[in-house]
């Protein structure tokens, strides 16, 4: 259930009064996702998705997400857009919580895409990684390296309570990452967390890119071992070169990788460029 922060239809009267987008039709919860509280809002304008960013987003970040979002939109790339109040601002505080309002796009995320499918999600990345170029802020990514020491810290020592050697594969995993890890890649903003509920589809055709919360500054080629990871695998484990080859194929048709990108891929004898 992805509502955390319960809004009243006082407070939500009260929150409409600083925009200009009309009364109130429609009001309920979204189920899905994990980390904020979402609200599908129907009014005489249009439909809307509210936000309200618990703990894991800080405020501080919203105006490198909101901001994303706005000049991603204004380059052609299909994704939601934060509707300014009537005093211009891109967000607000609600019932404690910082909070937007959003577009809403049509189109549904998929639990078993295709290789075609895959092809259309490597050109809507290449899409957002071209259109994100010149975006002036700038955000570290918080799970990469540094990120993963510090989450290693502190689950290290009840690990092994978990699972009996768990603390050891941790510890070696983690050096071996650090050791191993490429620099000097070709980078700018990234999505970070673009696995298949996070794109919208109509009629086998990308139709939006959403849940830009973990987006930051990192190699582009984070983005794509992100998504072979969770679009290219089987319910069973097993790993589909077919759609590894479409996705990134796909990708590289709209913008290329230098030689070193696709060396740091996974998977990078498979032919993928």
């Amino acid at each position: 259930m992805a509502v955390y922060t319960d809004v009243a239809f006082e407070d939500l009267e009260t929150l409409l009064a600083g925009y200009d987008i009309g009364s109130p039709r429609g009001f309920k919860g979204i189920a899905e996702g994990v980390e904020n509280s979402n609200y599908l809002l129907q009014t005489e304008r249009g439909t809307f998705i509210l936000t309200l960013y618990e703990k894991r987003v800080s405020a501080d970040d919203l105006p490198f997400f909101l901001g994303l979002l706005d000049h991603l939109a204004a380059r052609g790339v299909a994704c939601p857009v934060p509707v300014r109040s009537i005093a211009g601002a891109q967000s607000t505080t609600l019932n404690g919580r910082p909070a937007a309002l959003l577009t809403y796009l049509d189109g549904l995320s998929l639990r078993r895409p295709d290789a075609n499918h895959c092809a259309e999600a490597g050109i809507a990345l290449a899409a957002l990684h071209t259109a994100g170029a010149d975006f002036p802020r700038r955000r570290a990514n918080a799970l990469s390296l540094a990120g993963w020491r510090r989450l290693a810290e502190t689950t290290l020592p009840h690990a092994d309570e978990v699972q009996p050697e768990l603390g050891r594969l941790i510890a070696s995993s983690l050096a071996a990452l650090e050791a191993e890890w490429p620099s000097g890649l070709a980078g700018g903003v990234i999505h970070a967390d673009l696995f298949p509920d996070n794109i919208l589809f109509m009629h086998n055709r990308v139709s939006g890119l959403i849940d830009f919360y973990f987006a930051c500054n990192d190699a582009y080629t984070y983005d794509l071992a992100v998504m072979l990871n969770a679009w290219c695998f089987e319910t069973d484990g097993a790993f589909n070169l077919t759609k590894g080859q479409s996705l990134i194929g796909a990708y590289c048709k709209s913008r290329p990788l230098a030689a070193e990108d696709v060396e740091a891929l996974p998977g990078r004898r498979c032919g993928f460029c």
